[in-house]
């Protein structure tokens, strides 16, 4: 696997041979620089995708907390008011999970994680959880610590957005997007009909090609992280099939909401939510922007800047809470809140939905993810690339 071995340095799990990035002081809530780890490497051949979660390296790890403690970072109670989500929608509804390599710890970093929280248990002896491998089997792939917190944060954003949900953790033998592709068919011929997709590499002339066909599941929302390293496109987020899900900082304010958001990057570029236009990809119908003749990234966002971050509980070769955050926290927030719209229509491509209502979306309309001269790295009223049509405001955008 091309991913990289995590470290544990000072109680915290940070990717080897991958370097660090600091956020810069204007998306602290704190006005200050934080420091953070890519928790995968970037991919050194074609063909293979790199997680896209990030932890925060400033803050010590909680290894356990105090009765009267909370984790740091961004809670369940949080999202769902920054995000006017219902606390009771998507009962025995299946989200897919689909990463590479083994989490062994992820049953009960999950129940960890909801326990803290006050959720309904989520296990395998209930029927809410299930991990399986990418032929449906348990012949579970060889366990990485980069991987391994990458699942942490998928099954606990899905979580925070539906708790009701049941969760399918669909493990790929490895980060080759062959093997991904499997995982993804493996979900949808579970009869996922959410399934999120927390990794990306990039565009190659072939993906459009022979990767496409991973994602060409009807009637399936199929999310996908846009990327971490600012103004720039990835793939899988670029597929015509999926939503791609771009990333904004979250702060608490007095505004009647609560809650602000801008775009998770700087004008430097370098770190930030990915955007920008395909090389390959065709641009799909429901996509009307000017700028781009083909398919344009992202579509929708929510939080991804890990200086606003979310609180994350895993244990595999790493010490408890941490503050993760990456477009690796959209796409499963966003996967669950599809799930919480409901159902998709049986030959739709739901990734559709939100360019239907603009206007039950919170508009993103500050910051950039890099330098270019129009709204593929800036934000502005209406679409643009790093926040796409912008954030939940309920489910609304997000069915038919």
């Amino acid at each position: 696997m091309l991913s990289a071995a995590a470290l544990i340095t000072g109680g915290l799990a940070v990717a080897s041979h991958s370097a660090a990035f600091a956020t810069t002081a204007s998306a602290s809530p704190t006005a200050s620089t934080v420091h953070t780890h890519r928790l995968c490497s970037e991919p050194s051949k074609p063909g293979y995708m790199a997680c896209e979660a990030v932890v925060r390296t400033d803050l010590k790890s909680q290894k356990s907390l105090g009765r009267h403690d909370t984790p740091k970072g961004f809670g369940p109670a949080d999202l769902q008011a920054a995000y006017n989500l219902p606390k009771d929608g998507g009962k025995d509804a299946t989200v897919a999970i689909v990463d590479a390599n083994d989490d062994p710890n992820a049953e009960k970093d999950l129940a960890a994680y909801r326990s803290q929280y006050g959720l309904p248990e989520c296990s395998t002896g209930n029927g809410c959880f299930k991990k399986i491998d990418q032929d449906g089997g348990s012949n579970y792939p060889a366990p990485d610590a980069g991987w391994a917190g990458e699942i942490s944060l998928d099954v606990d954003m899905v979580s925070a957005a539906c708790p009701q949900c049941h969760i399918l953790l669909v493990e790929a033998k490895s980060a080759n997007m062959d093997d991904l592709g499997a995982a993804v068919n493996q979900a949808a011929k579970q009869g996922a009909k959410y399934i999120s997709n927390s990794y990306g590499g990039g565009e190659e002339a072939a993906d459009t090609s022979s990767d496409d066909k991973y994602f060409k599941h009807p009637g399936v929302a199929i999310t996908v992280s846009s990327g971490d390293s600012g103004y720039g496109t990835e793939y899988p987020a670029s597929s015509q099939y999926v939503t791609a899900v771009g990333g904004t900082s979250l702060k608490k304010d007095s505004s009647t909401r609560g809650y602000s958001e801008s775009v998770w990057g700087t004008s430097a570029g370098g770190e930030g939510a990915g955007s920008g236009c395909s090389k390959y990809d065709a641009k799909p119908s429901w996509q009307k922007d000017t700028g781009c003749t083909k398919r344009s990234v992202a579509d929708v966002a929510a939080v991804a800047d890990p200086a606003t971050g979310l609180a994350v509980y895993d244990t595999y070769q790493a010490n408890g809470w941490n503050v993760y955050g990456g477009t690796s926290a959209s796409s499963p927030f966003i996967a669950g809140v599809y799930a919480l719209a409901g159902a998709p229509g049986a030959s739709d491509v739901p990734a559709a939905y939100p360019y239907a209502h603009p206007d039950k979306l919170n508009d993103v309309t500050e910051g950039s993810n890099g330098s270019c001269s129009d709204y593929q790295c800036k934000a502005g009223k209406g679409y643009d690339g790093p926040t796409g049509l912008g954030t939940p405001n309920g489910v609304a955008a997000f069915t038919k």
